[in-house]
């Protein structure tokens, strides 16, 4: 399990490192947006991310 949990770690910095490398300045003015947001809005937006994710995980699984 823990070797799975190291890999599933490896590809979530493989893929939060992809628009930063192609895209230096939007992601920058993204998160710079992102920011500005109000707290509520960015725990809404963490929730989904999470359901979202763990919904994914349980229909390919």
């Amino acid at each position: 399990m823990w070797q799975e949990l190291g890999i599933a770690l490896c590809l979530v910095l493989v893929l939060e490192g992809i628009l930063p490398f192609l895209y230096p300045r939007r992601w920058r003015m993204a998160v710079a947006h992102i920011a500005q947001l109000p707290e509520r809005r960015l725990r809404m937006m963490g929730l989904a991310s999470m359901l979202l994710g763990t919904a994914l995980l349980y229909l390919l699984h």
